[in-house]
C-alpha cells in the first residue's frame, strides 16, 4: 500500500512539475545570408525544440543543424560539410531569459519583450540580445524574434571563392508556439 501511494505521489508531482514548462518540438528557424544580385542563401528548419518557463521567463531552444533545408541540395551539402561541419557540431542551442516577462499580461496582441541569452553554434558561444514579439493564442504562447549574427563570431569561415556571394551577417528569424 505504501509503494502504491508513493508511486501515485511521485506521478502527481512529475505531472505538476511538467506543467511549469511550456514546449514545442515544431518551432521554425529561418536564416538568410544572401547578398544582392546573387543566388539566395536561405534555409529553414521546422523541427526546432523550444522550452519556456512561463513563471520565470527562462527560455531555451535547440535546433539540429542537419534539419535546415535549402532550395538546392548542393547548397545544403556545402553548408553541412564545408561551413558548419554538422557532423562535428550537430546542434545549435540558445539559453536565455525574457526580461520582465509576465504571462498574465499577455493578450491576443503582440507585445515586445527583450530576450537576452547565449547562442552556442559551431562550438562557440556568444551573447545575443533580441526583441521578441509575444502573444497569447488559442494554441499557446506565440514567440517571434528576428536578430543578426556574424558568421565569423562563430568561427564559420566563408571560402574566398564565394565570399562575395555569401554574407557574413546572417539574419535569423525564430517562430515558436509553446503549449
Amino acid at each position: 500500500m505504501k509503494k502504491l501511494f508513493l508511486t501515485i505521489a511521485l506521478f502527481v508531482s512529475f505531472v505538476l512539475l511538467a506543467q511549469d514548462k511550456m514546449i514545442t518540438k515544431t518551432g521554425k528557424i529561418t536564416f538568410e545570408a544572401s547578398v544582392p544580385a546573387f543566388e539566395e542563401v536561405k534555409a529553414k528548419n521546422d523541427g526546432v525544440t523550444c522550452v519556456l518557463n512561463p513563471k520565470t521567463g527562462e527560455i531555451a531552444s535547440l535546433a539540429l543543424i542537419k534539419g535546415f533545408r535549402f532550395k538546392l541540395a548542393l547548397m545544403e551539402e556545402h553548408f553541412n560539410e564545408n561551413y558548419i561541419n554538422s557532423d562535428s557540431y550537430p546542434k545549435a542551442t540558445f539559453k536565455g531569459k525574457i526580461e520582465n516577462f509576465d504571462v498574465g499580461s499577455l493578450t491576443g496582441n503582440f507585445k515586445d519583450f527583450t530576450i537576452k541569452g547565449k547562442l552556442e553554434l559551431h562550438g562557440k558561444t556568444n551573447e545575443v540580445t533580441a526583441v521578441a514579439k509575444i502573444r497569447k493564442t488559442d494554441a499557446g504562447i506565440e514567440i517571434i524574434t528576428n536578430f543578426n549574427v556574424n558568421a565569423n563570431d562563430y568561427d564559420i569561415a566563408i571560402p574566398a571563392v564565394v565570399k562575395s556571394k555569401v554574407s557574413n551577417k546572417v539574419k535569423i528569424k525564430a517562430e515558436f508556439i509553446v503549449k
